[in-house]
């Protein structure tokens, strides 16, 4: 009797997810508009709640010949904060009264360093802040470090930092007219996004960087630094090479979203709309800072 032939099971939700994402979706749009502002129409299986008064309410307990009571419903449970959101709101309250105190780049850098509110920094071999000139006129923001970067301490030093080197050699920038960082400072564990509590935790620090360097121009490179610092909520293909204004008190800064340069070695065949934002970009320079 030979052993029954064993299927291959389906693919999970979160490999499906997987998927999607390394395809570059990052948006679920369904093919027929729902309208999220109008109150669901009630069912007709159960009848409203209160509907009919208890037979206690109007004398007597109730009997079987009294159909329609109905026990009161509970009373709601009050909601519990997330421990993780208390946690990062404290976390980002030290950081912003550490980023504050600093005067200039390198003891905001020192500050960085020495923070302790973000959990990632338990897992990563380094504190990656910035390369580049903090006096160039462009600023470019990238989301969070990868393995190379890690390891080496800098930002885009791996194979995406040298397709975004060769993209701004193109334009005539290199690290002696531009700054890059990012809006985390470590690496997450296996390259995975960035939760909003470690965003939230990091980013005093990345506006501060912002308002010490005082480019003429910043491009946010990937979907959460654009988020993060633009506050856009669609995805980073609708923002792409569109023009957003960075706002901070009193400082106004235009910035574009760029598609990130790990996303441009996944997806080759968007680097013609890529080239099409670096030239709109350095014609924005040319303008401001000739």
């Amino acid at each position: 009797m030979t052993a029954p032939e064993t299927m291959s099971a389906p693919p999970s939700l979160l490999e499906a997810l997987l998927f999607y994402v390394e395809a570059g979706c990052d948006e679920a749009i369904g093919e027929v508009p729902v309208d999220r502002t109008t109150l669901p129409p009630p069912s007709k299986a159960a009848p409203m709640a209160g509907l009919h008064k208890p037979a206690s309410a109007v004398g007597g307990p109730a009997t079987p010949r009294q159909p329609g009571f109905q026990a009161p419903p509970s009373m709601p449970r009050p909601a519990v904060a997330n421990p993780a959101m208390v946690s990062a709101q404290a976390a980002e309250s030290a950081a912003s009264r550490a980023a504050a105190a600093c005067r200039t780049v390198a003891e905001l850098h020192e500050a960085i360093r020495a923070f302790e509110g973000c959990a990632l920094k338990a897992t990563a071999t380094n504190t990656v802040i910035a390369r580049g000139n903090p006096e160039a006129p462009l600023m470019i923001i990238g989301e969070a470090p990868g393995r190379d970067e890690d390891a080496q301490g800098a930002p885009f030093v791996g194979e995406s930092g040298q397709l975004l080197d060769r993209m701004l050699k193109a334009i005539g920038r290199d690290e002696s007219n531009v700054y890059i960082s990012n809006v985390i400072f470590w690496r997450p564990p296996g390259n995975r996004d960035p939760s909003s509590e470690e965003i939230l935790a990091c980013k005093p620090f990345i506006e501060r960087l912002i308002e010490l360097v005082q480019p003429k121009v910043i491009a946010c490179a990937g979907k959460h630094a654009a988020a993060t610092l633009l506050g856009t909520t669609q995805g980073i293909t609708r923002t792409r090479g569109r023009w957003h204004e960075y706002r901070r008190g009193d400082l106004v800064i235009p910035a574009m979203p760029l598609l990130h340069p790990a996303y441009l070695l996944r997806q080759p065949g968007v680097k013609r709309e890529a080239w099409r934002d670096m030239l709109t970009l350095a014609a924005k320079l040319d303008e401001i800072a000739p």
